[in-house]
């Protein structure tokens, strides 16, 4: 589904990804953990083809980039990320929002076929907005954004979903209800990839944990055997205690740690 081999970044004199290694197969939804300025957005940049490896190659859904043309690749692809809801037009009805998804735009300035329209409407009931579709886009909660994003990237019928902090900014109420929306995805058949700070966030729905370190990756593999609160020490560099509660993980910070 996704591979980088000895996939290096250099920036001037700064190592931005150094010899990443990561192999994500079909069935295997990943959550990318790590510090501030590691390296989590660069690869997920790569694996959208916005970015290129200095070294090494990066294989997405059986393309070899370098050796297609990533826009039909980005074709098969959703993406959900705080700066692309700042791209959309605030005054839009929601379930315009929704329908650009089905062609990448970013707002219509031409007729939306019929067809588009009713699965827009679609979209939103499946995640409880049907009520929401005519309201401007900019009326709506931070997260209430976010689940009318997910319903937008759901729009192109995509293989891979990528993820980049779908929570963040969310109180808790919000941020449980998006993760629910998340969750539901396990009845679709979409990969997904999933960047948080926040290792709680990680529902049943993930099966897999890479930890990136200093543009390094410190482990990656079944999300059990990777979480630890040896590795969460190692990556984060504070001691930690680590429980796991309806299958997802909890972690209390040990006082001087």
């Amino acid at each position: 589904m996704i591979g980088m081999q000895n996939v290096s970044l250099q920036r001037g004199d700064k190592l931005i990804l150094d010899d990443v290694n990561i192999q994500m197969g079909k069935d295997e939804n990943w959550v990318i953990l790590g510090r501030n300025g590691s390296g989590k957005t660069t690869i997920l940049e790569m694996m959208m083809g916005y970015l290129f490896p200095t070294k090494g190659k990066v294989n997405v859904l059986d393309y070899t980039y370098g050796e297609c043309d990533v826009r039909e690749v980005r074709k098969e692809i959703g993406y959900i990320s705080q700066t692309l809801i700042e791209k959309l037009a605030l005054k839009d009805p929601v379930w315009e929002v929704v329908a650009t998804g089905a062609y990448a735009f970013l707002r219509f300035y031409q007729h939306i076929p019929d067809e588009v329209k009713e699965e827009a409407h679609a979209k939103l009931a499946d995640i409880g907005f049907a009520h929401l579709a005519q309201q401007p886009f900019g009326t709506l909660s931070q997260g209430e954004r976010k689940k009318v994003l997910l319903a937008r990237s759901l729009m192109a019928h995509p293989k891979l979903l990528i993820m980049d902090e779908p929570c963040a900014g969310l109180d808790l109420y919000e941020r449980e209800n998006m993760l629910q929306a998340v969750d539901n995805l396990r009845k679709q058949d979409i990969a997904i990839v999933y960047v948080t700070h926040h290792i709680e966030e990680i529902m049943p729905l993930f099966t897999h944990i890479v930890l990136i370190k200093d543009g390094k990756v410190a482990a990656a593999g079944p999300k059990k055997e990777v979480l630890t609160k040896e590795t969460i020490m190692e990556t984060y560099g504070i001691s930690v205690e680590l429980d796991w509660f309806h299958e997802r993980p909890w972690i209390r910070v040990c006082s001087g740690g």
